[in-house]
C-alpha cells in the first residue's frame, strides 16, 4: 500500500527526516510518536507531496507521490487548519470537498450523518464562518472533511488536538469504524500514548527523524514499550 525508501529531507543543516524502509500494508492503523521536533508532522508532509524530499521515494498503491496526482483521488487528510477554506461555512466547505470527489448532494449529506455525535449540534447549521469556530470544532470541521470521502487511505496529524473528552472518544470510535468498514489504511501522530495505543495496530517511535521502533500493537501491549521508553529520556 504505502513504501518509503531512502527518504530524507533536512531544513539548512538540520535532518529533519531519515528513514531508510517502511512498509505500510493496507488495513494497517499505524501510529506515531515522538517528542517535539521528532519529524513526525514533516513525514506526513513529504508522504502528502506538500514539500519535496532532498531524496528518497514514496509509493501510494505503487504510485509515485512526486510524479503522479492519482493517489490523491483515494486519500483523505488533514494536518492543519491550512487544509480549510476559512471564509466558507462548514456546509460550504464539505459541499466543496465532496464535489471534488464527485460526490452527490444527497451523499454528501447521507455521509454526514455517521458523524452526528462527532459534531455534538455545534457545526452545522450555525450560520458563521469556518474562521469563526472554536479550535476544537475547527478540528473536527479537518478531520471530517478528510474522513467523509471514506478514503482508501487517511493521514491524520494531531486528531486528538483541541477536543474535549467526549469527542476524544468518539475519534477513537470513527476511525476504528472506518478502519473496519472499509479496510481503510490509516495513519496518524499523536503525543495522547493512551489513545494512539487504544487505537493503532502499529505503533512507530520516531526520534530526530529516524524511526527508532516498530512496535506491533495488534493486542494492544505497546504502551509499555513506550513508556519505558519516553521515561527513559527524563533527566
Amino acid at each position: 500500500m504505502i513504501r518509503v525508501d531512502s527518504l530524507v529531507k533536512s531544513f539548512d543543516k538540520n535532518v529533519a527526516v531519515n528513514v531508510s524502509s517502511i512498509s505500510i500494508e493496507i488495513g494497517e492503523i499505524l501510529g506515531l510518536v515522538g517528542n517535539n521536533g521528532a519529524g513526525k508532522t514533516t513525514f506526513f508532509r513529504l508522504l502528502l507531496d506538500l514539500i519535496c524530499a532532498d531524496s528518497g521515494k514514496i509509493t501510494l498503491k505503487d504510485k509515485n507521490v512526486a510524479e503522479s496526482e492519482d493517489w490523491k483521488t483515494f486519500t483523505g487528510s488533514f494536518i492543519d487548519n491550512s487544509f480549510l477554506i476559512e471564509c466558507l461555512y462548514p456546509e460550504e466547505y464539505f459541499s466543496f470537498i465532496g464535489k471534488a470527489y464527485h460526490l452527490s448532494s444527497s451523499d454528501i449529506q447521507e455521509r454526514l450523518i455517521t458523524y452526528d455525535n462527532f459534531m455534538n449540534g455545534e457545526i452545522m447549521n450555525q450560520k458563521k464562518y469556518i474562521r469563526n469556530f472554536s479550535a476544537g470544532n475547527k478540528q473536527k470541521i479537518g478531520i471530517m472533511g478528510a474522513m467523509f470521502i471514506n478514503p482508501q487511505v487517511l493521514i491524520l496529524d494531531e486528531p486528538f488536538n483541541f477536543l474535549d473528552p467526549s469527542s476524544q472518544i468518539e475519534m477513537k470510535r470513527l476511525l476504528q469504524w472506518m478502519n473496519n468498514e472499509y479496510g481503510t489504511t490509516i495513519l496518524i501522530s499523536s503525543h495522547n500514548l493512551t489513545h494512539i495505543t487504544d487505537v493503532s495496530t502499529r505503533i512507530l517511535l520516531m526520534e530526530k527523524g529516524i524511526i527508532l521502533k516498530d512496535i506491533d500493537n495488534q493486542n494492544k501491549t505497546a504502551i509499555a514499550e513506550i513508556d519505558s521508553y519516553f521515561n527513559s529520556q527524563i533527566r
